[in-house]
C-alpha cells in the first residue's frame, strides 16, 4: 500500500515518503505547513489512491476528544422516561457514535482525517493518547469496549496555531509542507489551469512571489489563493502586459484574490504612494 500521488494532487518525493513511512509504522501522520497549503486536501487525495473510504472530523475550538468517541444523551433519555418511551431500556439508543468509533468499526482499512487539531483545546490532543496508542476505548455506559478491526490510516494537520504536547508528538510521524518552489507551482497550476499560457503563468508567478516577498506583510497569500487569483486572471482574459507594476501602479491586479486584511491593503497603499514619489 504506497502512496505515489495522483494525477489531481501534486506530491513531492518528501511529502510521499512521509505518508508511506507513517503507513508502514501504523502512526498517525502529523501534517503542518501554512494554511492552503493542502493539508486537508492530501487525506482526501491517499484516500483516492489508495482505494479507501475517508472519514473526516472537523476540529473547532469547542470540540472535545469525548465527541471523537461517542456522546451520550442523558437529557433525552431522561425525557423519553418521563413520557414512558419503550426505547429508555436500552441505553445505547442514546449514545451517538464519534468519528473515531466510525472509523474503528469499520470493516475495512479507512482514512482517519482529524483536520486542524491545533484550534482545539490544548487538553484535546493529551486527552487521545491512549486510543492512539492501542486503538481502542471504554464505553462506560455500556460497559463494551470498542477496538479497531482495521488500523484506520490518521492524518492529522495543523496549521502551528499552538503547541502541541511533547506526548502527542512522540506518537506521530511528522512532517512539514513546504510553500512550494516555483517550478512545484507550475505543476500545481497545471493540474488546476490546464490551458493557462506561458508567458502569463511566468509573469503572474513572478509578481505572486514578489507579493510573498514584500517585508511587513501580515499574511502572505497561499497556494489555494494563487489559483483563485489565476482563475480570476484568465476570467478577465488579460495579458501578461496587463499585470506590469510601474511605478504609479504598485497593486496588484485583482488583488482582493491575495491580500485577504487591512494592514497588507495599507501597506501597498504606502508603497504605491512612496513609489508616485519617486517619479
Amino acid at each position: 500500500m504506497q502512496f505515489q500521488g495522483t494525477k489531481d494532487y501534486v506530491a513531492t518525493d518528501d511529502l510521499k515518503i512521509a505518508v508511506n513511512a507513517a503507513v508502514t509504522l501504523e502512526r498517525p501522520l502529523l501534517v503542518k505547513g501554512e494554511p492552503g497549503t493542502g493539508k486537508t486536501e492530501l487525506a482526501r487525495q491517499v484516500a483516492d489512491a489508495l482505494g479507501l473510504r475517508m472519514i473526516e472530523w472537523n476540529v473547532k475550538s469547542t470540540t472535545r476528544a469525548q465527541q471523537g468517541l461517542y456522546e451520550y444523551d442523558a437529557v433525552s433519555r431522561l425525557r423519553d422516561s418521563q413520557l414512558g418511551e419503550e426505547r429508555v431500556h436500552d441505553v445505547r439508543n442514546y449514545i451517538k457514535k464519534g468519528k473515531l468509533w466510525e472509523a474503528f468499526e469499520a470493516g475495512e482499512k479507512v482514512v482517519l482525517l482529524i483536520d486542524e487539531i491545533d484550534k482545539a483545546d490544548i487538553e484535546f490532543p493529551n486527552d487521545l493518547l491512549q486510543e492512539l496508542d492501542k486503538m481502542e476505548f471504554h464505553v462506560y455506559e455500556t460497559g463494551e469496549t470498542v477496538r479497531a478491526v482495521n488500523r484506520p490510516i490518521m492524518i492529522i494537520t495543523s496549521n502551528n496555531e499552538k503547541e502541541l504536547p511533547d506526548a502527542f508528538l512522540r506518537r506521530c510521524f511528522f512532517h512539514y509542507i513546504q510553500f512550494p518552489d516555483a517550478e512545484t507551482m507550475k505543476k500545481i497550476v497545471a493540474v488546476h489551469h490546464p490551458d493557462i499560457k506561458e508567458a502569463l503563468l511566468t509573469t503572474a508567478l513572478t509578481q505572486f512571489y514578489e507579493i510573498r516577498d514584500t517585508a511587513g506583510l501580515k499574511k502572505k497569500p497561499s497556494t489555494s489563493e494563487v489559483l483563485d487569483w489565476l482563475k480570476l486572471l484568465l476570467a478577465e482574459d488579460l495579458s501578461p502586459e496587463d499585470l506590469a507594476r510601474n511605478g504609479a501602479d504598485a497593486w496588484p491586479k485583482l488583488h482582493g484574490a491575495l491580500l485577504k486584511n487591512e494592514q497588507d491593503v495599507h501597506l501597498f497603499e504606502r508603497l504605491a504612494f512612496m513609489a508616485r514619489g519617486r517619479r
